[in-house]
């Protein structure tokens, strides 16, 4: 099917065409890249049913292993969300990202276990995810076990990194499959290791002034 949008110029259409094609291109690695991914052994074992703190009904604070996270799926998705004890107030990053993760959250639970992870108190934790909404997330604090460091979201100077993690679980042990390795790789510029998944580039980068060379999103809108 040949598309032309009401009075278009020849030169335009032939650019777009040209673009078209280089779409269809990054369409197939992205396909590609993913079925290499669904192709990965497993990785390590955990070391230890790591133990989280949640806020559960009526405000009360209980620990919960990450086995317990899965729920009826044999993955869970782990996002590192960047709020250490030290921190004033949570990336502005991150808070982007979980804005679209917890819209989305509903129907991400109907395929795997969902859960967002910070190394600040649980109390800190749950008053920002009041503030923002995030009622379908399930927001953890790990701010009594090592998991962080293990799973390198957190560096050597306990500064938080904005890592993602796959576990799954197969006969009874749960092991490591898949992380955001993509942040720490040498690349030009930022790695952008979340952006496939974060509606808010995806969308800037369709119009004429891009995502800009240091916007930033903020924590108020």
């Amino acid at each position: 099917m040949s598309i032309s949008f009401p009075n278009e110029s020849s030169d335009y259409r032939a650019a777009r065409d040209t673009l078209l094609q280089a779409e269809i291109r990054l369409r197939a690695q992205v396909e590609a890249v993913a079925a290499q991914r669904r192709e990965l052994p497993l990785g390590g074992q955990v070391k230890e049913d790591y133990e989280f703190t949640e806020l559960r009904d009526a405000g009360r604070i209980r620990p919960v292993k990450m086995s317990e996270l899965f729920g009826p799926h044999d993955s869970l998705f782990l996002y590192s969300f960047m709020y250490g004890p030290r921190a004033e107030q949570p990336c502005p990053m991150c808070s982007s990202l979980l804005d679209a993760l917890n819209g989305n959250a509903p129907h991400i639970k109907q395929r795997t276990g969902l859960a967002v992870v910070a190394r600040s108190s649980m109390e800190r934790v749950a008053e920002f995810a009041e503030q923002r909404g995030w009622h379908n997330l399930r927001m953890l604090s790990s701010h009594d076990n090592s998991y962080n460091s293990d799973y390198f979201a957190e560096n050597d100077d306990s500064e938080q990194m904005p890592m993602a993690n796959v576990f799954v679980r197969r006969n009874g042990a749960i092991h490591h499959y898949w992380g955001t390795e993509l942040f720490y790789a040498e690349v030009d510029g930022h790695p952008r290791h979340m952006d496939l998944m974060w509606p808010l580039w995806n969308v800037l980068d369709t119009i004429p002034a891009g995502r800009g060379e240091d916007w930033y999103p903020s924590l108020t809108v």
